[in-house]
């Protein structure tokens, strides 16, 4: 019965986004990589712009992992894109470009997980499994007041049990749609309107009181702040970039020359360091431009930037470093936070005056 009333609310009050009422397991796959961790509104943009470029799984998985990066530049969560290339090479090379069109055959891709197979297989091939993201667990652990953390292996599996049992199974790609939608518009983190839910009479924790509380997590993530200062150094019109590495955020994107220091500080801490010493010596370049302090917030970190532009320098920098052509340098895909500056300068014409 809450499955059908689901429905019922689902094909009255959707939302008409580009990915629904379609059967292409590869266009359902890139919208629901796109949207986690991404608002709706900023994703539709960005679906476009994707399927435009890689409009299936080959054109994908022949793709240049840097084209696919910049293709992504600013969602932010780059191993979704570094994920989406080699699954899209994996499933080109061993399944000869066919989705697999089932939940366990899903997840044997690397890169797609529980939450993605189970919304191919339902969306695009009719499986009846329940998709489960944050919108699923909201709703499943309101409706059955379920106490237990939803981050805990007993959690997890209270909400497959309901999310199982509320199923309606001639239907599962739209029940699945419908229980996220319905997190999405009606059933939101806080200042829920209850009154106006047209499933209150069947929600336990309505009942019960706590709707706010739910669902429950057992761990607490702690923000760490991090110190960044970017080195944009200028050298007979080239700038110089490095790639970040693995096991760190923006894995893989493009960034000037970095030094991480501990403390929050300017000019004056950074000549201190090892690695300024290592680059520049003792010597201090002429430095045209100094950025203020810049915020920029992750999920588990705040980032601390600044920015120093160096003119008419070539410091000892290694193979890491890679001298690229002032009008080549869009073609990078670099984090938002210094494509937000690169904007900004550029549009003032201040980054490139002669030095």
């Amino acid at each position: 019965m809450i499955g059908e009333t689901l429905i019922y609310w689902y094909e009255r009050n959707k939302r008409d986004l580009p990915w629904r009422n379609i059967k292409n397991p590869y266009y359902i796959w890139v919208s629901e990589i796109i949207l986690q961790q991404t608002r709706v509104i900023q994703g539709i943009e960005y679906y476009r712009n994707f399927v435009e470029k890689f409009p299936d799984i080959f054109s994908l998985a022949q793709a240049d992992i840097d084209e696919v990066l910049k293709t992504w530049q600013g969602l932010g969560y780059y191993s979704r894109a570094r994920h989406m290339h080699a699954a899209a090479k994996h499933i080109v090379e061993k399944c000869s470009g066919n989705f697999p069109n089932t939940y366990s055959d899903l997840l044997k891709i690397k890169g797609i997980g529980d939450y993605t197979a189970a919304a191919v297989a339902s969306f695009a091939f009719g499986e009846a499994v329940p998709a489960i993201d944050g919108n699923v667990n909201r709703v499943i652990t309101r409706l059955y007041d379920i106490r237990e953390p939803v981050d805990t292996l007993k959690g997890k599996q209270q909400v497959r049990h309901w999310a199982e049992k509320t199923m309606v199974t001639s239907s599962p790609g739209t029940y699945n749609q419908a229980v996220m939608e319905f997190g999405a518009l009606q059933c939101v983190p806080r200042n829920v309107h209850c009154g106006e839910c047209i499933l209150r009479t069947s929600c336990r924790a309505y009942t019960a009181g706590v709707v706010d509380l739910l669902p429950l997590k057992s761990k607490t993530v702690q923000i760490k702040t991090r110190y960044l200062h970017y080195l944009i150094v200028r050298n007979n019109g080239d700038v110089f970039l490095q790639r970040r590495g693995e096991g760190d955020i923006w894995n893989g994107l493009y960034e000037f020359p970095l030094i991480e220091t501990e403390i929050s500080g300017g000019l004056e801490e950074l000549i201190t360091t090892r690695q300024w010493q290592q680059w520049f010596g003792k010597q201090i370049p002429h430095i045209s431009h100094i950025s203020g302090e810049i915020t920029h917030q992750l999920t588990h970190r705040t980032l601390k930037i600044r920015f120093y532009e160096i003119e008419n320098c070539r410091p000892a920098f290694s193979e890491q470093q890679i001298r690229v052509k002032k009008e080549h340098l869009r073609r990078y895909a670099v984090p938002k936070v210094i494509d937000n500056y690169l904007k900004k300068r550029m549009v003032s014409g201040s980054l490139w005056c002669e030095g």
